[in-house]
């Protein structure tokens, strides 16, 4: 997991930096042998960036004590100069710089590429500013040996780079820097041509744009080669010798400069010796300038080269002919039929030259010619040629649509320090054969528009061919669906010289819809010289669907208006009732039967109140029967009971027929209660006693509780569970309270008058 900085201010105390990289200076100060350098700002995720700084050093020359564990990168607003962070970036990497060709390595040049890396969080909150931001990492000394610039022993380096706020104009603004710049590990020699693509890439697709600078000096010095931290900008320049200057760093004819576009670097220098030079990398978006790389580095020019004589190349445009192709004045015409390939001759004046071919287009992309025989070789060496051959063939798909196009054929040596290369440049024009398209029949054509109904199975075939004989591939859409969400499907092989499709389609439920007409577009496709064309057919299905309301007929009550029929029967009773359900349309049809309390929120199982239902159900018709046996099981629910039966068709909008039935177990009758108020307990026979002879009988779980009697304060003084209770008074005259309860909740209160 990597770790991160989160920048919001000074990330470490100045003096603790200070401390930390005297620790690691080994040795005297001056000699580092520092090659050069560039930095870079990549995006990660969210506001996750990493910060990044490649160092080039002189691997030959330079001591190892000399390498840095870590280096630190400043971040200032480009506005003000003011110090964001201070980010501490450890060692990572460490590899050799390989040369182009590696059978012109020099022991006196060898460089190794260190990367110093750290993971940071740049917050939108706090990098918002609108000129942006730079960073910087001053280190000294340079080489001692360059040759260009005065005092390069106590010369440093100030690695530079600018970035964009991460917020522009109030939204998030993504950016990663240049990078990927190729390291140069070459040297060049006196009087020959040197190049090189110093180019970098990048990951936004922003505009690059490349131009010569005077390296970075900084303000890092010989006694602390290695500050704490970098100093603001602007950064002093590192001095030219006499006669040099930003525009002529190196002496040559022509001196070093670099292609502003595509970044390649060309100098014949004429003065042996080590050269440091500056390339600066702007990075545009939208036309509008966001950031900038600086990259220092060094070349080096060497007076013991060989001499390498540049190889030669001709082409002969006919198979058997002598006379060669002359650039800039001869065109090739490439018709259907004729002639398409041209012999290629290259050779080399020196002996043990390799020699290899390569082509690249000027002003086209996409199909390039190939060579269909070896394309090197060595020349000139024992048992080798004096002169190799190789045939290069334009392929019938190359069309320049009435277009010259220009192709350069190169052929190069190993020749040291950098190959060198003869070029060329062949025009021509090129016609692509006639091609008919592809053709298409299906055998669904002579029935169309296809009706079909839910259930129905249709196939149909359909046959791609093509006149050239192109491979033809079978295609199947859907104008505004897709045909696998139907589930449609179109298996295809090839059978002889035709392509063969069979459409298969069960048509279910999910083609009903407030469209029922679905066009599948079929299409035959070929691919000549990776162009399609096709040839199509659209087949209209027209799904019909219709759904009639099955009927249900019972032998429940009538209901009255939107009234539930109400069944009342006492214990001991058995009730039942016949269903019976059509379907016009032969549907599957199926009978339920539910119990829910009278507001709906509550079911109950039929089961546990004496009810069953046995239903037969089929296709078109159903039948079901329902019983209930009155008993207490049903009473002791103690709520009006609720059967929904529902007769359902089984199709793709089925429209239910619902009948409903409440069912009430009948309580024994009773006479309206009485509640007595008075007693005269005097022994004469005549309401002598409190009884409450007229209370609710006891039925199914609804039964007698308890009857307790208080004293007008409160005192209880007389408490049965027996529903005949007789209780002859306290023996003195007042006012008591009774309080009667029945196990189904029920409660009766009274009062009662004892006169003596």
């Amino acid at each position: 997991m990597p770790f991160y900085f989160r920048l919001s201010g000074p990330a470490w105390s100045a003096i603790v930096l200070f401390a930390c990289s005297w620790l690691v200076l080994v040795g005297p100060a001056w000699g580092t042998h520092i090659v050069g350098g560039e930095m870079e700002l990549v995006h990660g995720t969210g506001d996750a960036y990493t910060l990044q700084l490649n160092l080039y050093f002189d691997a030959a020359n330079g001591s190892p004590s000399a390498l840095d564990g870590e280096l630190t990168a400043s971040i200032f607003e480009k506005s003000t100069n003011r110090r964001m962070a201070n980010v501490l970036m450890p060692l990572v990497n460490n590899t050799f710089v390989n040369y182009t060709n590696p059978a012109c390595v020099k022991s006196t040049l060898s460089t190794r590429r260190l990367v110093y890396s750290r993971a940071i969080i740049l917050a939108p909150t706090i990098y918002n500013s609108p000129q942006g931001y730079y960073v910087a990492v001053e280190r000294c000394c340079r080489n001692n040996s360059i040759s260009n610039i005065q005092s390069p022993n106590t010369a440093a380096q100030a690695f530079y780079l600018e970035f964009p706020a991460v917020v522009r104009r109030g939204q998030p603004f993504i950016d990663s820097t240049p990078r990927i710049f190729p390291p140069l590990a070459d040297y060049a020699c006196i009087n020959e041509l040197f190049y090189y693509d110093f180019a970098g890439q990048d990951a936004d697709g922003d505009s690059l744009v490349y131009d010569m600078v005077t390296p970075l000096n900084g303000n890092s010095f010989s006694d602390l080669p290695k500050p704490a931290a970098a100093g603001p900008a602007p950064y002093p320049l590192i001095t030219w010798k006499p006669g040099l200057s930003t525009a002529n760093q190196i002496p040559g004819a022509p001196t070093l400069a670099i292609h502003a576009q595509t970044g390649r670097l060309t100098v014949r220098p004429t003065d042996q010796g080590l050269f440091v030079f500056g390339v600066r990398c702007t990075e545009y978006r939208g036309g509008e300038k966001i950031g900038e790389t600086r990259r220092d580095f060094q070349l080096m020019v060497r007076s013991d080269c060989a001499i390498n004589t540049k190889p030669s190349l001709a082409l002969l445009p006919a198979p058997t002919g002598r006379l060669a192709y002359r650039p800039g004045r001869d065109t090739l015409r490439l018709v259907p039929g004729g002639n398409r390939c041209v012999r290629v001759l290259f050779t080399d004046a020196d002996r043990n030259s390799r020699l290899s071919l390569s082509l690249k287009a000027v002003n086209f992309s996409g199909l390039l010619p190939n060579f269909t025989t070896a394309t090197s070789g060595a020349v000139r060496s024992p048992g080798a040629p004096d002169t190799l051959t190789a045939t290069l063939c334009f392929p019938e798909c190359i069309d320049t649509k009435g277009k010259v196009f220009l192709l350069d054929v190169v052929v190069g040596d190993d020749g040291c320090s950098l190959p060198k290369r003869d070029t060329v440049r062949v025009a021509f024009t090129a016609m692509r054969p006639p091609n008919s398209p592809p053709r298409l029949s299906t055998t669904a054509v002579p029935t169309l528009p296809i009706r079909a109904r839910i259930g129905d199975l249709l196939s149909f075939d359909v046959i791609g061919t093509d006149p050239d004989n192109d491979a033809v591939q079978l295609e199947m859409t859907g104008r505004g669906f897709n045909p696998a969400d139907l589930g449609a499907t179109l298996s295809q092989g090839t059978q002889g010289a035709e392509r063969r499709g069979r459409f298969t389609w069960r048509v279910d439920c999910r083609a009903v819809g407030p469209d029922s007409v679905f066009n599948f577009m079929f299409a035959a496709a070929t691919s000549p010289c990776n162009e399609r064309q096709a040839a199509s057919v659209t087949v209209p299905i027209i799904v019909s669907y219709r759904n009639q309301a099955p009927t249900l007929a019972s032998t429940l009550p009538l209901a009255k208006a939107a009234e539930i029929p109400l069944i009342e029967l006492p214990l001991g009773q058995r009730y039942t009732a016949t269903f019976t359900g059509i379907d016009l349309n032969r549907d599957g049809l199926t009978l339920t039967a539910t119990g829910s309390s009278i507001d709906g929120k509550e079911g109950f199982d039929l089961a546990a109140a004496g009810m069953r239902f046995e239903a037969r159900n089929g296709t078109g018709t159903a039948s079901g029967t329902f019983t209930w046996d009155v008993s207490c099981a049903a009473a002791n629910l103690r709520r009006s009971l609720i059967v929904t039966f529902q007769l359902v068709d089984a199709t793709c909008k089925p429209l239910p027929q619902v009948q409903r039935v409440q069912l009430q177990v009948k309580s024994p009758d009773t006479l309206a209660v009485k509640l007595y108020n008075v007693i005269t307990p005097n022994r004469d026979g005549q309401n002598d006693y409190f009884r409450l002879p007229d209370l609710p009988p006891n039925f199914c779980d609804a039964r007698f509780g308890s009857l307790k009697i208080y004293t007008r304060w409160g005192q209880q003084v007389y408490e049965s569970t027996d529903r005949e209770f007789r209780w002859p008074g306290q023996g003195t005259g007042g006012v008591y309270y009774y309080y009667v309860t029945y196990t189904d909740g029920r409660k009766y209160r009274g009062w009662l008058e004892v006169i003596p």
